[in-house]
C-alpha cells in the first residue's frame, strides 16, 4: 500500500521558465531532475536540489539527450559509448548538487528519447546500467515493466523500480504514447486512471483495450496543461483510497 509519486523537475534555465516546482514539491515523494542536457542548468539544478530538501522529497537524476530545442523528445543516432559517457557526465553533476545538499542521490530515470530507445534497444539500457552502476550500486533506476530495460536492470543487479504514468497514454503493447506537447486531461479522469492502475493493474489503452499494467511509482509532469489540480487530484485519490504516499526507501 506504498505509492511513490515522482515528477520531473528542474526543467528551466536561464531566463525560460518551465513548469511549477515549488507548487508540485508539495504533493510528491521523488523529483527526477533535469541535468542540463535536454533542459535545466547549473543553478536550477542547484536551486531544485534545495527545494527538495526543504519538502523532504527524494533526488534523482533525469538524464537525457543533448537536444534543448526539441527538448530530448528527438531521437538521437548515438553510439553506446556515447550514451554511457552522457549519462554518467549528467548524473555525476547532479550528485554533486545533492552531496553539497547533504543528501544522498536516490535514483536515475532517463528522459524523453532516451527512456524509449533504452525499452527498445537493450544495448542502450546496458550503457546507461553500466553508468548508474558505475556512479552508486544503491542507486534506483525508474522504468516501465513493459520493454527491455527492467529485465536487463535485474540482469545487472540494479534496483529497479517499475513506474505508471497517470498523464500519458498507451499503446495497446504498452508503450507510453510521446508526443513533443502533453495532451490537456481532465484532473479527476487521471485520479481514477491512477487509481485503476495501481489498484487494480489495468489501463485502458489508445484503441480501446484494456491491457496490464505494474508499478508502484506514479509519474506526472509539470509542463501538462492544468498540472498542478491533476498532481492535486492524484495525490488526494490515493491518500483516500489508503495508500502511503513514500518514496522507496534507500
Amino acid at each position: 500500500m506504498h505509492i511513490d509519486i515522482n515528477a520531473d523537475m528542474g526543467e528551466s534555465f536561464g531566463l525560460y521558465r518551465m513548469g511549477n516546482d515549488e507548487a508540485f514539491m508539495q504533493f510528491i515523494t521523488s523529483a527526477n531532475v533535469a541535468c542540463g542536457f535536454h533542459a535545466g542548468d547549473s543553478s536550477e539544478m542547484r536551486k531544485t536540489v534545495e527545494l527538495a530538501k526543504e519538502h523532504g522529497v527524494q533526488v534523482g537524476a533525469h538524464p537525457g539527450l543533448p537536444d534543448r530545442q526539441g527538448f530530448g523528445r528527438r531521437e538521437m543516432n548515438c553510439s553506446v559509448q556515447e550514451i554511457y559517457d552522457d549519462v554518467m557526465y549528467q548524473v555525476g553533476a547532479l550528485n554533486a548538487f545533492v552531496q553539497a545538499a547533504g543528501l544522498r542521490l536516490h535514483h536515475v530515470k532517463p528522459h524523453g528519447s532516451l527512456y524509449g530507445m533504452a525499452n527498445r534497444r537493450p544495448e542502450v539500457a546496458e550503457a546507461i546500467c553500466r553508468a548508474i552502476l558505475d556512479v552508486d550500486r544503491q542507486l534506483y533506476f525508474y522504468t516501465m515493466r513493459t520493454g527491455a530495460v527492467g529485465q536487463v536492470a535485474e540482469r545487472m543487479g540494479v534496483r529497479v523500480i517499475y513506474e505508471l504514468y497517470g498523464d500519458l497514454d498507451y499503446d495497446a503493447r504498452g508503450n507510453l504514447v510521446i508526443t513533443r506537447q502533453h495532451d490537456p486531461h481532465k484532473p479527476q479522469d487521471v485520479a481514477h486512471k491512477v487509481l485503476r492502475m495501481v489498484g487494480r493493474n489495468r489501463v485502458r489503452a489508445t484503441d480501446g483495450s484494456e491491457i496490464d499494467i505494474e508499478g508502484s511509482s506514479v509519474c506526472l509532469h509539470s509542463d501538462t496543461p492544468g498540472a498542478v489540480d491533476i498532481l492535486k487530484a492524484v495525490h488526494e485519490a490515493l491518500r483516500g483510497a489508503g495508500y502511503t504516499l513514500a518514496a522507496p526507501p534507500l
